[in-house]
């Protein structure tokens, strides 16, 4: 965490509001970011890659890497499914003069923004609504009903955090939230560089 070369980037919200998507297009511009892949407990789903979309470690292994304090921050999610960002990949990244670029839990995203204060920005991906949420969770087909309802239920806690980022992208048109993300970041990683 000594190294002051690389900045990073937060993007946290409530599933279904369109972070990752943000984030990927984010990557695609020229701003000079790396990815921080996170660590997870749970089991990988379909079309998922180990090491492209998260660390999958199972259970046991996350638990020992807690308890070797190898995570910049981690949280349980949802009881037994632990997400994580490992200290080793984000140091690895600013040493090579990297911005480091998150999508992580809500939680999470402020937890490292408090380890990092000004050399993070971090952005809340709002979606229009609730309904919302649910729509673009269902249209997925990647988790059971019982699961959405479990997302849902906590998409609600989180929006109470929104304001504690230090800011907010309103995700009603993807066209409009790529641009306000991109100029927020853009103006984030050319101050005082």
């Amino acid at each position: 965490m000594d190294d002051k070369s690389g900045k990073l980037v937060i993007f946290s919200a409530p599933s279904g509001a369109g972070k990752t998507t943000i984030v990927h297009h984010l990557l695609s511009q020229n701003l000079n970011l790396m990815f921080s892949i996170s660590a997870c407990s749970r089991k990988i789903r379909k079309n998922e890659v180990n090491g492209r979309d998260y660390h999958f470690l199972g259970l046991e292994k996350f638990k020992k890497k807690i308890n070797t304090r190898d995570f910049l921050e981690w949280e349980e999610v949802y009881p037994g499914q632990f997400y994580g960002t490992l200290k080793s990949e984000v140091d690895a990244m600013l040493k090579k003069g990297k911005n480091v670029i998150f999508d992580v839990d809500v939680i999470g995203g402020l937890n490292i923004k408090k380890q990092y204060k000004d050399r993070a920005l971090a952005i809340f991906v709002m979606a229009p609504s609730i309904d919302h949420l649910r729509k673009r969770l269902e249209y997925r087909s990647t988790e059971s009903i019982s699961s959405i309802d479990k997302r849902i239920a906590k998409a609600s806690k989180e929006l109470k955090y929104a304001n504690q980022f230090d800011a907010i992208v309103l995700n009603d048109n993807m066209d409009n939230a790529f641009l306000e993300a991109t100029t927020l970041v853009r103006k984030f990683l050319t101050l005082n560089s």
